[in-house]
């Protein structure tokens, strides 16, 4: 039996970094299911604007029905406070007893994974997925995965870089942002004029 990765995120909006993401998870054949779970009150981030849970939920659907193995994962708005991944991640486990989960992160978070909340207890609580970001620094992704792993993480890294793309500038720059999102997303976006003016 293989994986159930989890991929969380505020999806603010799910971009093409998002999709390509998924994209390789879909492929990998030791993932059965991915579950892309919308954060309902980032702990991590301070937005410009957040886009309504409704509308936010809506985009993710949007970009699931793309892929086979990919189903939304509303669990964050069962729950009351902000979305720490511990708190996720050992509700899931105590849930879901058969599965085996592994967690999938960005480039860019594992580079920054000690300002998580609790970040020593979850990383020896599920094993991870990252994925490398075009443009970053890849040393520094480096230093961080052999940090961790030094610590006790079991750590996966996939061979599909996939783009380094700003949500914030997409945000301020909607217009000029239908190659950084995926067609039906954008098509969304611009219906509701979810971002325009913001």
């Amino acid at each position: 039996m293989g994986f159930t990765a989890l991929f969380g995120g505020t999806f603010n909006p799910p971009h093409i970094g998002h999709y390509e993401m998924l994209r390789a998870l879909d492929s990998r054949r030791d993932i059965d299911e991915v579950w892309l779970m919308p954060d309902r009150i980032p702990p991590h981030k301070v937005c410009d604007f957040l886009a309504s849970d409704k509308d936010r939920i809506n985009m993710c659907r949007i970009m699931a029905e793309d892929f086979k193995k990919v189903k939304l994962c509303l669990i964050e708005f069962e729950r009351t406070g902000k979305s720490y991944s511990i708190d996720t991640v050992r509700l899931l486990k105590q849930k879901y007893k058969e599965r085996d989960f592994i967690f999938v992160c960005g480039g860019d978070m594992l580079i920054s994974f000690d300002k998580w909340y609790k970040y020593e207890e979850l990383l020896k609580e599920i094993p991870f997925l990252a994925f490398r970001r075009t443009g970053t620094d890849g040393g520094l992704f480096d230093k961080a995965a052999e940090r961790y792993k030094n610590m006790g993480m079991q750590l996966l890294v996939s061979d599909k870089a996939v783009p380094q793309v700003s949500s914030s500038y997409i945000r301020s720059n909607i217009a000029k942002s239908e190659k950084l999102l995926p067609k039906k997303v954008y098509e969304y976006i611009n219906a509701g004029g979810i971002y325009i003016g913001k």
